[in-house]
Protein backbone atom coordinates (compact mmCIF):
# COMPACT_ATOMS: atom_id res chain seq x y z
CA UNK A 1 0.00 0.00 0.00
CA UNK A 2 1.26 3.15 -0.65
CA UNK A 3 2.18 5.60 1.75
CA UNK A 4 -0.72 8.00 3.22
CA UNK A 5 1.23 11.01 4.39
CA UNK A 6 1.17 14.68 3.31
CA UNK A 7 3.03 18.13 3.56
CA UNK A 8 0.99 21.50 3.55
CA UNK A 9 2.97 24.54 3.86
CA UNK A 10 0.78 27.76 4.91
CA UNK A 11 1.64 31.46 4.68
CA UNK A 12 -0.79 34.62 4.98
CA UNK A 13 -0.08 37.92 6.79
CA UNK A 14 -1.31 36.15 10.38
CA UNK A 15 -0.03 32.88 9.88
CA UNK A 16 2.95 30.63 9.16
CA UNK A 17 2.53 27.46 9.14
CA UNK A 18 4.39 23.87 8.40
CA UNK A 19 2.53 20.62 8.77
CA UNK A 20 3.63 17.34 7.88
CA UNK A 21 1.25 14.25 8.35
CA UNK A 22 1.65 10.24 8.77
CA UNK A 23 -2.37 8.50 8.27
CA UNK A 24 -0.83 5.02 8.52
CA UNK A 25 1.74 6.02 11.88
CA UNK A 26 2.62 5.26 15.55
CA UNK A 27 1.24 8.37 17.50
CA UNK A 28 4.02 10.29 17.14
CA UNK A 29 3.84 14.24 17.70
CA UNK A 30 5.97 17.44 17.48
CA UNK A 31 4.05 20.02 17.85
CA UNK A 32 4.54 23.96 18.30
CA UNK A 33 2.29 26.25 17.33
CA UNK A 34 2.55 28.91 20.06
CA UNK A 35 -0.90 28.35 21.33
CA UNK A 36 -0.69 25.99 24.09
CA UNK A 37 -3.39 24.37 24.22
CA UNK A 38 -3.95 24.09 20.86
CA UNK A 39 -0.53 22.07 21.08
CA UNK A 40 -2.11 19.74 24.09
CA UNK A 41 -5.30 18.86 21.60
CA UNK A 42 -2.93 18.08 18.53
CA UNK A 43 -0.70 15.94 20.80
CA UNK A 44 -3.52 13.89 22.04
CA UNK A 45 -5.26 13.91 18.49
CA UNK A 46 -1.90 11.97 17.09
CA UNK A 47 -1.50 9.76 19.71
CA UNK A 48 -5.07 8.47 19.85
CA UNK A 49 -5.66 8.52 16.68
CA UNK A 50 -2.47 6.61 16.29
CA UNK A 51 -0.77 9.72 13.39
CA UNK A 52 2.20 11.07 12.96
CA UNK A 53 1.60 14.63 13.42
CA UNK A 54 4.10 17.29 12.97
CA UNK A 55 3.19 21.32 12.99
CA UNK A 56 5.60 24.25 13.63
CA UNK A 57 3.37 27.59 13.44
CA UNK A 58 3.92 30.79 14.27
CA UNK A 59 1.19 33.78 14.11
CA UNK A 60 -0.32 36.82 15.32
CA UNK A 61 -1.11 35.66 19.19
CA UNK A 62 -0.38 39.09 20.00
CA UNK A 63 -3.48 40.07 18.76
CA UNK A 64 -5.25 36.43 20.02
CA UNK A 65 -4.71 32.72 19.12
CA UNK A 66 -7.99 32.94 16.36
CA UNK A 67 -6.09 32.88 13.45
CA UNK A 68 -3.11 30.33 14.51
CA UNK A 69 -6.09 27.84 15.37
CA UNK A 70 -8.08 28.53 12.30
CA UNK A 71 -5.10 28.01 10.12
CA UNK A 72 -3.98 24.97 11.63
CA UNK A 73 -7.26 23.36 11.47
CA UNK A 74 -6.97 24.84 7.80
CA UNK A 75 -3.65 22.86 7.19
CA UNK A 76 -4.69 19.65 9.50
CA UNK A 77 -7.65 19.41 6.68
CA UNK A 78 -5.99 19.95 4.11
CA UNK A 79 -3.16 17.32 4.71
CA UNK A 80 -5.75 14.57 5.36
CA UNK A 81 -7.54 15.82 1.74
CA UNK A 82 -4.21 15.17 0.00
CA UNK A 83 -2.59 11.96 2.26
CA UNK A 84 -6.41 9.98 1.42
CA UNK A 85 -6.11 10.65 -2.15
CA UNK A 86 -9.01 8.98 -3.71
CA UNK A 87 -10.48 7.84 -0.55
CA UNK A 88 -10.36 4.38 -2.10
CA UNK A 89 -10.84 1.02 0.18
CA UNK A 90 -11.29 3.38 3.63
CA UNK A 91 -13.93 2.75 5.92
CA UNK A 92 -15.31 6.39 5.41
CA UNK A 93 -17.67 6.66 8.59
CA UNK A 94 -17.27 6.44 12.37
CA UNK A 95 -19.13 6.51 15.23
CA UNK A 96 -17.02 7.51 18.31
CA UNK A 97 -17.99 8.37 21.54
CA UNK A 98 -15.13 9.33 24.60
CA UNK A 99 -15.84 10.36 27.98
CA UNK A 100 -13.40 12.20 30.21
CA UNK A 101 -14.00 12.41 33.96
CA UNK A 102 -17.03 14.65 33.64
CA UNK A 103 -17.45 15.36 30.26
CA UNK A 104 -18.65 13.41 27.15
CA UNK A 105 -18.39 13.69 23.61
CA UNK A 106 -19.64 12.19 20.46
CA UNK A 107 -17.90 12.51 16.64
CA UNK A 108 -20.04 11.11 13.95
CA UNK A 109 -18.02 11.64 10.70
CA UNK A 110 -18.27 11.13 6.86
CA UNK A 111 -15.16 11.37 4.66
CA UNK A 112 -17.51 11.56 2.03
CA UNK A 113 -15.66 15.01 0.12
CA UNK A 114 -18.39 17.26 1.13
CA UNK A 115 -17.24 20.15 4.31
CA UNK A 116 -19.64 20.38 6.94
CA UNK A 117 -19.84 20.97 10.58
CA UNK A 118 -22.79 20.55 13.22
CA UNK A 119 -21.34 21.23 16.51
CA UNK A 120 -23.21 20.84 19.75
CA UNK A 121 -21.13 22.04 23.30
CA UNK A 122 -21.96 24.12 25.99
CA UNK A 123 -18.66 25.29 27.92
CA UNK A 124 -18.99 25.96 31.70
CA UNK A 125 -16.55 28.70 31.40
CA UNK A 126 -15.63 30.69 28.35
CA UNK A 127 -11.72 30.08 28.42
CA UNK A 128 -9.63 27.45 29.93
CA UNK A 129 -6.67 28.66 30.94
CA UNK A 130 -5.68 31.65 28.22
CA UNK A 131 -7.62 29.94 25.57
CA UNK A 132 -11.12 30.69 24.58
CA UNK A 133 -12.77 27.53 24.13
CA UNK A 134 -14.89 29.02 20.89
CA UNK A 135 -12.27 28.47 19.38
CA UNK A 136 -12.67 24.44 19.59
CA UNK A 137 -15.51 25.16 16.82
CA UNK A 138 -13.53 27.56 14.48
CA UNK A 139 -10.18 24.83 14.26
CA UNK A 140 -13.20 22.15 13.99
CA UNK A 141 -15.20 24.14 10.91
CA UNK A 142 -11.69 24.90 8.91
CA UNK A 143 -10.74 20.99 9.66
CA UNK A 144 -14.11 19.91 8.64
CA UNK A 145 -13.93 21.99 5.28
CA UNK A 146 -10.65 21.45 4.02
CA UNK A 147 -10.94 17.48 4.87
CA UNK A 148 -13.60 17.34 2.96
CA UNK A 149 -15.80 15.29 5.36
CA UNK A 150 -19.28 15.59 7.59
CA UNK A 151 -18.15 16.06 11.03
CA UNK A 152 -20.83 16.02 13.77
CA UNK A 153 -19.55 16.71 17.12
CA UNK A 154 -21.55 16.93 19.85
CA UNK A 155 -20.32 17.48 23.60
CA UNK A 156 -23.81 16.59 25.87
CA UNK A 157 -22.01 17.62 29.17
CA UNK A 158 -19.30 18.29 31.60
CA UNK A 159 -18.36 20.48 34.40
CA UNK A 160 -15.07 21.26 33.01
CA UNK A 161 -14.10 23.21 29.63
CA UNK A 162 -11.05 21.71 29.39
CA UNK A 163 -12.07 18.34 30.05
CA UNK A 164 -14.99 18.62 27.83
CA UNK A 165 -12.83 19.69 24.99
CA UNK A 166 -10.52 16.86 25.64
CA UNK A 167 -13.34 14.74 25.01
CA UNK A 168 -14.01 16.35 21.54
CA UNK A 169 -10.48 16.22 20.23
CA UNK A 170 -9.83 12.62 21.76
CA UNK A 171 -12.90 11.44 20.10
CA UNK A 172 -12.07 13.01 16.42
CA UNK A 173 -8.79 11.23 16.67
CA UNK A 174 -10.47 8.16 17.13
CA UNK A 175 -13.17 8.72 14.57
CA UNK A 176 -10.58 9.50 12.07
CA UNK A 177 -8.55 6.64 13.10
CA UNK A 178 -11.21 4.09 12.56
CA UNK A 179 -13.35 6.34 9.14
CA UNK A 180 -9.65 6.20 7.34
CA UNK A 181 -8.61 2.46 7.82
CA UNK A 182 -8.20 0.46 4.72
CA UNK A 183 -11.61 -2.22 4.86
CA UNK A 184 -10.17 -5.20 2.38
CA UNK A 185 -13.96 -5.88 1.62
CA UNK A 186 -14.11 -2.30 0.36
CA UNK A 187 -13.55 -2.19 -3.42
CA UNK A 188 -12.50 0.63 -5.53
CA UNK A 189 -14.45 3.76 -3.47
CA UNK A 190 -16.96 3.81 -1.07
CA UNK A 191 -19.49 5.24 -2.84
CA UNK A 192 -22.31 4.61 -5.16
CA UNK A 193 -20.89 7.08 -7.53
CA UNK A 194 -17.79 5.52 -7.66
CA UNK A 195 -16.19 8.90 -7.01
CA UNK A 196 -15.36 11.28 -3.71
Amino acid sequence: MALRQAEIKRKTKETDITLALEVDGEGRSEIATGVGFLDHMLDLFARHGLFNLRVKASGDTHVDAHHTVEDVGICLGAAFHQALGDRRGIRRFADVSVPMEDSLAQVVIDLGGRGALVYRAEYPSPKTGEFDVELVEEFLRAFSSNAGMNLHVHAPYGRNSHHMAEAVFKALARAMDAATQIDPRVKGVPSTKDVL
